[in-house]
């Protein structure tokens, strides 16, 4: 089993990366939000990999971080109906950190937006992976999708809520009207504009820039 892979970028889409090791060019499906964070190519590049084997085809696919290769199994090996394909393409409109709070509130409306994904396979998700995803709730058990009527205040900064400043940005954001996937989508450019470490204000002046 292949469960990384370091080396030198050679093609990159935001669907596809290609790595080259050993003499070898591997190709490597991928999220938007991995594509998201790679380097230039011709730099060195790192990702978490699973592979999938079936009678007609061999394909490996590669995450940023442990955590989005370890959701990615889940999907595929947890919830009827998604296949690889469709667990891209849910983990490419939404981050992980949304992913598992739309899960643990049981957003059906907010993952059916998701491409592939119906209401009966949103609703099906959430009751397979709930007690599964190790997420952090959304202040006061909120759903990003429930915020989107632009009332109610900003999060703090201080992180007082509980959650990570991305998922603070996040929902400052959809608390001035941004829909949730845009917000999310927003706060994702931002921090890979700034780095992971960036404070809430610093995402949102960002995003808002």
């Amino acid at each position: 089993m292949i469960a990384t892979i370091r080396g030198k970028l050679t093609q990159a889409t935001p669907v596809q990366a290609i790595i080259e090791c050993g003499g070898l060019g591997y190709e490597v499906f991928i999220p938007i939000t991995t594509a998201e964070k790679l380097p230039s190519l011709g730099e060195e590049a790192m990702l978490h990999t699973v592979a999938v084997y079936r009678e007609d085809n061999q394909s490996l696919y590669g995450f940023s971080t442990r955590d989005e290769k370890d959701f990615f199994r889940l999907l595929v090996e947890k919830v009827s109906g998604v296949g690889p394909k469709v667990a891209l393409s849910i983990m490419s409109k939404l981050s992980l950190p949304v992913l598992r709070s739309a899960i643990g509130n049981g957003d059906a409306a907010l993952l059916a937006k998701c491409p592939g994904i119906g209401k009966k396979t949103a609703e099906r998700l959430i009751v397979e992976l709930r007690d599964k995803v190790g997420m952090d709730f959304l202040p006061s058990g909120e759903s990003p999708a429930s915020a989107t009527g632009g009332t109610g205040t900003a999060p703090e900064s201080t992180g007082g809520s509980g959650v990570s400043p991305f998922q603070d940005a996040v929902m400052a954001l959809i608390s001035l009207g941004y829909k949730a996937p845009e917000a999310d989508k927003a706060i994702r450019k931002a921090q890979s504009a700034i780095g992971h470490d960036a404070t809430v204000e610093a995402l949102i002046k960002k995003a808002l820039g």
